[in-house]
């Protein structure tokens, strides 16, 4: 168990199955996001198990989870309302390619607490929902181009994978960002049809949408840009895009992935009290199961229904991940559990704000209790948009990460992600994280 504070054992188990991982693993991981590393040494964590918001290492090193899944595992590890549901699911069939009750249940309550939901699709995974969400609002309009903001993430398929981490020199002017394809191997044809503008910029925003009018199928974006440091959005700049793309005839798409549920039974679009047209969800939809969603108006949605546009899975709404969604959506619903998570989140953003003033240490935390990052700008204030983030003090950003892990405190390993609070964690992991997050500053 963890105290207040406690050293790891060493990590030389990690050390050996990622050097025998590089033998049959390409780079010795299955995602691109896992090559981390443990403090100073060149591997990441190998983890064995979780309960509730703890997980072990294979070196039996015990952490206070604020990855948590990079935000799925909502309700902690392995939380018995979900074990349990998913235990009977287990012995009676986990998927059988053909319609299921579950899923037409999980439909209904995501229809009843998300604004914009009036139809449903599954998907598996964030970027497959990103995609049907592209092809029903291109289906819808008959346009083939889309705006989105630079640095957003919205997956790692060709159809988005476009300017989320250019350089400088890459990137091209800051108010007319040029699109650049996220990594080799993405057609031209595909950037081509990306448009790429700076995000918390109406000015900009006007100008792209006045240059390609009549081209534009629909504007995405993160609301709170997890992917950059939950960069917010600035008063009132949602609704300029709800109004620009309601003038246009431009279908616009949250892709809440990151938000949705976590901040809240409606997302951020209830949050902030803006209505997109159509929305993206996974991650803390399920629970810690691969499942996601993307929702919206009857209108645009109805070529799906008509089989017109094409969408497709075989594992879409599994009964094994339609019933952990549902279950964890039911616990979403109470307010107590929603706002126990925001509560926790907040108390540790204020334990860093303290900590980096009581240090003298420049640092913006930003976000929503429920996600948030500690970032480390040269004078301390939040990031209105990409650009921003390369100015951003990286090593530190490593150092204070490498800092928590010595004292049990597993938190996102890259600068330009966020922590994710689950609403496991109980009052003494809370008291634990926030005297780690002191001692974390000291060091620095």
């Amino acid at each position: 168990m963890i105290g207040r504070l406690q050293a790891l054992h060493g990590t030389d188990g990690s050390r050996s199955w990622f050097e025998r991982a590089r033998n049959s693993l390409a780079g010795g991981i299955s995602s691109s996001s896992r090559l981390t590393s443990t403090g100073p040494h060149p591997y990441p964590l190998y983890m064995s198990s979780g309960s509730g918001a703890r997980i072990r290492d294979v070196d039996g090193n015990e952490y206070i989870d604020y990855l948590i899944s990079y935000g799925s595992a909502v309700l902690g590890h392995a939380p018995p309302v979900l074990t349990d549901a998913l235990t009977r699911v287990l012995s009676t069939g986990t998927m059988f390619g053909t319609c299921n009750v579950p899923e037409v249940e999980l439909a209904e309550t995501i229809c009843r607490m998300v604004p914009c939901a009036e139809l449903v699709r599954f998907a598996n995974s964030g970027s497959e929902a990103v995609q049907g969400a592209v092809r029903a609002a291109r289906g819808h309009t008959g346009r083939s181009r889309i705006l989105k903001f630079e640095g957003h993430y919205h997956g790692w398929s060709d159809t988005l994978a476009i300017s989320n981490r250019p350089t400088e020199y890459e990137a091209g002017p800051p108010g007319a960002p040029r699109s650049v394809p996220h990594s080799p191997g993405i057609p031209a044809g595909v950037v081509d049809d990306v448009v790429v503008c700076p995000w918390n910029d109406p000015a900009a925003l006007r100008a792209v949408l006045d240059a390609r009018a009549g081209e534009l199928a629909a504007v995405i974006c993160e609301p709170i840009v997890a992917n950059n440091a939950c960069t917010m959005p600035d008063a009132g700049y949602l609704e300029t895009l709800r109004e620009e793309c309601t003038a246009r005839g431009i279908v616009l798409i949250f892709d809440e992935v990151c938000t949705g549920f976590r901040t809240g039974p409606g997302g951020a679009q209830a949050l902030f009290g803006v209505v997109p047209d159509l929305a993206v969800f996974s991650k803390a939809l399920g629970g810690g199961l691969p499942i996601a969603a993307f929702a919206g108006r009857r209108e645009i949605m109805d070529a799906l229904a008509s089989g017109r546009v094409k969408h497709g899975g075989t594992y879409n709404a599994s009964p094994l991940c339609a019933t952990a969604a549902l279950v964890t959506l039911r616990e979403l619903g109470d307010p107590a559990v929603v706002q126990r998570i925001d509560a926790i989140g907040r108390q540790v953003m204020e334990a860093a704000r303290k900590a980096a003033h009581d240090q003298g240490i420049p640092c913006s935390v930003q976000g929503v209790g429920a996600m948030f990052q500690t970032v480390f700008t040269p004078d301390g204030r939040p990031t209105r948009h990409y650009r921003e983030l390369l100015d951003v003090d990286q090593g530190r950003s490593h150092a204070f990460r490498h800092e928590l892990l010595k004292r049990g405190v597993h938190a996102n390993a890259f600068p330009m992600a966020c922590w994710f609070v689950s609403a496991a964690v109980t009052d003494d992991e809370l008291a634990a994280t926030c005297e780690a997050v002191a001692e974390a500053f000291k060091a620095l």
